[in-house]
């Protein structure tokens, strides 16, 4: 399974995802339901930090955030 396919099932999955953008060393995700975000899957999957604001999540990657953001978008 692909990095990018890890975080967006640990992210709950496309129809948990409202909107999802790179910024420079993270993944700015804004989510329908953040109780099915699994930080702890994010964190495997490779993250180095998960950072909640209610339905903001921010997936922080290092600079690969815009490749991730890419290929998440291929898989949606």
């Amino acid at each position: 399974m692909s990095k990018a396919q890890q975080i967006l099932d640990a992210l709950g999955g496309d129809d948990n995802i409202i909107d999802l953008e790179p910024c420079i060393t993270r993944l700015r995700v804004e989510v329908t339901d953040p109780a099915k975000v699994n930080d702890s899957a994010l964190t495997a999957a490779g993250a180095i930090a998960v950072v909640r604001s209610g339905i903001a999540i921010q997936v922080i990657v290092g600079p690969e955030a815009d490749t991730l953001a890419s290929d998440i978008e291929d898989l949606r």
